[in-house]
């Protein structure tokens, strides 16, 4: 049937399963936002209040769902807003399709007004992108997005229209979506043999688990693994929940803000099985000195991360969940009680802990997860209060801490607590910012007020940019150049000002009644708690330090650095 480019774009969204979009009009787009509104019922439209929120919120539904999340924006500054999220979502390997209108065919190139050539723009940041400036190759490119972004390693894929490609008609029919591609052709026998061999001669062998698990749903395969394999655990900060923090042979987090009980560990390991990691310079610190006793095998689906920042024995590329399933298959239960007693020692013997007077980040994050048993989804801003995230819920499954990773980004939580909370409605979802992280983005509260979407935004304030004046602290002599946060800036009455319920708190007992509060309410509730300034995430490595140099706050004690 012939229809126009916008009824196109909507029923190649319909082929796909799309059954929510995120983003903001503009005038290059309107054509296709007429066609939204004609198909209101069958697709839901979240309008964000700025296009990097629509970005951040596609990027949360697609974590918390594991479907593609789709936004739209339209030419000029409309597109560039996208720009931070599309780069968020491809540092993390998040499928993620953006779609963006521009001006007509004869305009381009013209610096016609609201042009960009976002194309250009993104393309270091994206899987694919594609301008359509035909009709007829608009409903293929579409599909072809769809199978790009969420085939092999995911990420982000950007579909640019011109203004008269969405108006002008063309034949369309209906198609299948073409199965996501998550394996090579075929996994190589010969590697997986001598990865068994290796694993079933190594006698105090580490598994470091990653987001490329998460993106495989190949948590039952690695729990199985572990359990033949006998060995401690690790993840990393995309990782989490893959392997139930609530297990036994969990140690927690490796890296800059890992636990001791980790960096020690796989600084002493004879054998680390990294599985869908990428050695994140965050992870291994100084490179040369990573688990160097270690033979270190490594699974991951993208060739281009193996030996990249780290040199290993044994690499087996595809699909987690494929590989997991076929060496368990050719793997024995083992026996690594010795070292594993060993690693026990360590948990004994460097706790996580923290100050238990006043209201600290700790505090807040284990009342959190008390009162939600560890079933919420969390998602976070980026620093102190994310690395405390991290530490202190107890995450058991996947998809439940959604964070920017790869490219740090402030302001990426609430545009994703509001995307996890449109997919998965009938989920506790959290957002745990800082104030600094907080101002960047806040105006998305009116969206979820909009929306009336139950979602928690928990503030942690310290009136600082907290993990900047902590590196200031440390490494810059007290210099807080610029990190100070001393305004006149109320969150409550601001939260209030767009329609959601506001409350500050000042201590734990406080904490704990309004976030129980907060749990009942059917819209958002913005908790404002205030923290003190030279609260610091422990434990810590240096940068360019070897993991294996990991202090805390007691170790600084003892040296007098610190009082």
């Amino acid at each position: 049937m012939q229809l126009n480019g916008s009824e196109i774009v909507i029923q190649c969204l319909k082929e796909q399963g799309v059954d929510t979009v995120f983003g903001y009009p503009g005038g290059a787009i309107l054509n296709i936002y007429e066609a939204l509104y004609q198909h209101s019922d069958e697709i839901r439209h979240v309008l964000t209040s700025h296009e990097q929120g629509a970005s951040h919120a596609a990027d949360g539904y697609a974590r918390a769902t594991g479907k593609v999340g789709v936004c739209m924006a339209t030419s000029g500054p409309g597109a560039t807003n996208l720009v931070t999220g599309i780069a968020t979502a491809y540092m993390d390997s998040v499928p993620l399709v953006a779609i963006t209108a521009n001006v007509t065919v004869p305009l381009l190139g013209k610096d016609s007004f609201q042009e960009i050539d976002i194309a250009g723009v993104t393309m270091p940041i994206t899987k694919h992108n594609f301008i359509v400036k035909d009709v007829n190759q608009l409903a293929d490119v579409i599909r072809r997005a769809f199978h790009i972004a969420k085939s092999g390693r995911p990420g982000p894929v950007l579909v640019d229209i011109t203004k008269d490609v969405t108006a002008n008609t063309a034949e369309y029919t209906y198609k299948e979506p073409a199965p996501a591609k998550r394996e090579p052709e075929a996994l190589d026998e010969e590697v997986l043999l001598q990865a068994a061999e290796l694993i079933s001669k190594a006698e105090k062998p580490y598994v470091f688990v990653g987001g490329g698990c998460t993106i495989s749903g190949a948590s039952t395969e690695l729990k199985e693994f572990v359990k033949k394999l006998d060995a401690p655990v690790c993840d990393s900060l995309m990782g989490k929940g893959n392997f139930s923090s609530e297990d036994g042979l969990y140690t927690g987090m490796l890296g800059m803000h890992g636990t001791k009980v980790s960096n020690l560990g796989v600084s002493e390991c004879d054998l680390l099985v990294a599985i869908g990691v990428r050695f994140s310079d965050r992870v291994i610190g100084n490179a040369s000195k990573f688990a160097s006793h270690a033979k270190i095998i490594q699974i991951d689906i993208d060739p281009a991360e193996i030996n990249k920042n780290i040199r290993t024995d044994i690499s087996i590329i595809g699909d987690v969940k494929a590989v997991l399933s076929r060496l368990n298959e050719k793997l024995s239960n083992m026996d690594h009680t010795s070292f594993k007693e060993h690693i026990l020692s360590y948990q004994e013997k460097y706790p996580m802990k923290y100050a238990k007077t006043g209201l600290t980040g700790p505090a807040l994050i284990q009342e959190i997860d008390r009162q939600t048993k560890g079933e919420a989804i969390i998602t976070t801003e980026v620093g102190q209060h994310q690395m405390w995230a991290a530490q202190y819920y107890q995450y058991k499954y996947p998809r439940t801490l959604l964070t920017s990773g790869g490219l740090g980004t402030m302001g990426y939580g609430l545009g994703a607590s509001i995307g996890a909370q449109v997919g998965c409605p009938e989920k506790t979802v959290i957002n745990i910012a800082g104030d600094g992280c907080f101002r960047m983005n806040m105006n998305e509260i009116a969206t979820a007020v909009r929306e009336q979407l139950p979602l928690i935004q928990v503030v942690l304030n310290n009136h600082v940019l907290g993990m900047v004046r902590q590196w200031q602290t440390l490494f810059y002599q007290g210099h807080y150049s610029n990190t100070v946060l001393k305004d006149a800036v109320d969150f409550v009455k601001l939260a209030e000002a767009m329609g959601a319920k506001g409350v500050r708190v000042t201590t734990i007992e406080e904490f704990s009644k309004a976030f129980a509060d907060a749990l009942e309410e059917k819209g958002p509730v913005v908790i404002d708690c205030m923290i003190d300034q030279d609260d610091s995430v422990w434990p810590m490595v240096a940068p360019g330090a070897p993991i294996s140099d990991v202090f805390g706050e007691e170790d600084l004690e003892s040296k007098g650095l610190i009082k």
